[in-house]
């Protein structure tokens, strides 16, 4: 076997991350279509101006839209708008912000305390929000004070919010005068797999401000915050230039977010990557010796595998992330000849790298 072919056989059995895809062919044909000619900069270029308006149609109301290369500063934009640094921001006690973000949340916002929230896979319960809440009184100049609740959708367990669990948690934040926050970087897995519209699950029901994620679903680097209310980001623009986050040659972030939307493309590339990923759960899931954490919902599969199939899976050239077994229940977690870990599809997955992956699974249970 030559090395491309090497390369490609190792690539098919890439389930590590969506960020490993690149950008489907419509994006970059956008970004290349751009690129012609010049256009004023910073974001004052009619391509900008479309993608705004676009998104204010895809969300059925005028938002304030602002354009991003980065999940990480999307997120923590967002959140400093919404928090002073005196502030605490309530989240999954695995959501990404926690977890995955280096403290970007709480640089941005001058120093709001994030308070981690326990919850079965991947979300937070109505009755965990407000035990939570109960511990940080309104008024207790000693504590932090309660400013915004950050939900992920889809969780970091791939599982996914309902309308009417998104309505019950933000009527807890605005209760207690806190705004409502939604991490969309698999938003659209989410739109996607509920059949619902954007609008559904997002401000109709109480979210305040989107972070909405195009980069791990078909985009090369363009993330956007939506903001419902739109006085909330009367001073976002200056957030996001003081913090290094507008670019020059903002068209081109535009131009890949009109792509991604055009014709519902961003909802296409998530049901593929969504069917992919319920293909491979099926498919693990009758296997004897294999177990599967939490329910499909989106496009991340978390399995727990006999050794000898993470082995063999390795020696294949698959990859993939190993997950810590402390986000389940003590009695769930795997023995010692066992792995817990996170599979991902993406829109580039093809049904014969799922196959071929289970078939390797299948071979090495040590049944």
């Amino acid at each position: 076997m030559s090395a491309a072919m090497q390369t490609i056989e190792t690539s098919s059995l890439d389930l590590a991350s969506d960020n490993a895809s690149g950008a489907s062919s419509k994006v970059l044909e956008a970004l290349v279509a751009a690129n012609d000619g010049v256009a004023p900069a910073y974001g004052a270029d009619p391509f900008t101006r479309r993608a705004e308006e676009r998104i204010s149609e895809v969300f059925e109301r005028d938002c304030a839209v602002f354009l991003l290369a980065s999940g990480t500063a999307a997120n923590a934009l967002a959140l400093a708008a919404l928090t002073p640094p005196y502030g605490a921001i309530f989240c999954h006690a695995h959501a990404h912000v926690m977890d995955d973000e280096c403290g970007a949340p709480e640089f941005f916002s001058a120093g709001a305390k994030l308070i981690g929230i326990s919850g079965d896979a991947g979300k937070i319960t109505p009755a965990a929000l407000a035990a939570s809440l109960a511990a940080y009184p309104a008024g207790l100049v000693k504590q932090v004070q309660p400013a915004a609740l950050s939900l992920s959708q889809a969780s970091e367990s791939g599982t996914l919010y309902r309308a009417k669990d998104i309505s019950g948690l933000a009527a807890l934040a605005h209760e207690r005068a806190m705004r409502v926050h939604m991490d969309g970087a698999r938003f659209a897995n989410a739109v996607a797999s509920l059949g619902c519209a954007p609008a559904d699950i997002t401000w109709r029901v109480g979210v305040d401000v989107l972070s909405l994620g195009a980069s791990k679903n078909g985009a090369f680097a363009c993330e956007a915050v939506v903001f419902f209310d739109k006085a909330l980001a009367a001073d976002f623009a200056y957030r996001r230039k003081r913090g290094g986050h507008t670019l020059s040659k903002g068209r081109f972030l535009a131009a890949q977010m009109l792509a991604w939307l055009d014709d519902h493309h961003w909802l296409d590339l998530a049901r593929h990557s969504n069917a992919c990923a319920t293909r491979l759960a099926t498919a693990l899931a009758v296997i004897s010796g294999v177990r599967l954490a939490w329910p499909v919902e989106a496009n991340e599969v978390f399995a727990i595998l006999p050794r000898t199939a993470d082995l063999a899976l390795k020696q294949a050239g698959a990859r993939y992330y190993p997950w810590s077994a402390d986000r389940l229940a003590i009695e769930e977690r795997p023995a010692p000849d066992e792995v817990f870990v996170r599979l991902v599809t993406s829109f580039v997955t093809r049904e014969a790298d799922i196959d071929r992956f289970v078939g390797i699974v299948a071979a090495n249970t040590g049944n």
